[in-house]
């Protein structure tokens, strides 16, 4: 445990990210199954177009997509570089949060949070789905890690996702009533009240901040790019609340 506690944070960062490109693999592999009803865990990875197995030398992560050039081996068909992308996100988040976190413990939840995050975004910025099987895990969690300060600290992080959840729910409730139609999606209340179980009810205000300028500043790119945006245009507001949480609980409440 001390030599654990002892480790540079140079070093730490370069074991997280090193395990982010690994972690990433299959968090790619995940966005992929989950949303189309197919096993995550179970089952050899295959090309979506020939159904060919994919060998065991074309899944180092990163290296394998570049060697094949994006291409599968057997058929030819493309790879898509989401792949790739989502794995050095991962490797990302790992190196993030081994410099920004204080001590080699808390970099290491950082890390889960930003791995578990990065899938739920990645889902919810591709097909506006949100799954109760990533969501859950992200409440429980963040209560854990909680728990792990203290049962002090793990009363107050129940309560930031008892509120987190509360707030979304009646917003979402409250637009429908009045607008006729849904505003929020039914897993944003849950993606809040997993933000409340890693940040607490004090992080929350900065969560929506952050998501708020997140996406503002999609709209602004948006409009510089001279492309049209109208108010009942989709928005992947998980893909938002995922990035305030991550920041949030990195580089805590703004303001404090």
């Amino acid at each position: 445990m001390a030599f654990i506690t002892a480790l540079d944070p140079v070093v730490v960062a370069a074991l997280l990210g090193g395990t982010g490109l690994i972690v990433g693999s299959f968090l790619a592999l995940a966005s992929v199954r989950l949303p189309e009803g197919e096993g995550v865990v179970a089952g050899r990875s295959r090309c979506r177009s020939c159904a060919a197995p994919v060998r065991p030398r074309h899944l180092i992560p990163v290296i394998s997509w570049l060697t094949l050039r994006g291409r599968c081996a057997d058929c030819g068909a493309a790879i898509s570089p989401r792949h790739p992308l989502i794995e050095l996100a991962a490797a990302g988040l790992g190196v993030w949060a081994g410099l920004a976190a204080p001590g080699p413990t808390l970099a290491l939840a950082g890390a889960v949070l930003g791995w578990q995050l990065l899938l739920i975004a990645a889902i919810d910025a591709e097909r506006f789905q949100m799954f109760d099987v990533l969501l859950i895990p992200l409440i429980l969690t963040g209560l854990l890690q909680g728990a792990s300060q203290g049962w002090d600290v793990a009363a107050l992080r129940l309560l930031g996702a008892t509120l987190g959840f509360g707030l979304l729910w009646g917003i979402a409730f409250l637009y429908a009533r009045l607008r006729g139609r849904t505003g929020l999606g039914d897993g944003d209340p849950i993606l809040l009240a997993g933000s409340g179980a890693w940040v607490g009810a004090v992080g929350l205000p900065s969560v929506l901040l952050w998501a708020a300028l997140a996406g503002l500043s999609v709209v602004a790119a948006r409009l510089m790019l001279r492309k049209a945006v109208r108010g009942d245009d989709r928005m992947p507001f998980g893909v938002f609340l995922a990035v305030g949480t991550w920041l949030v609980w990195l580089h805590g409440p703004i303001g404090l």
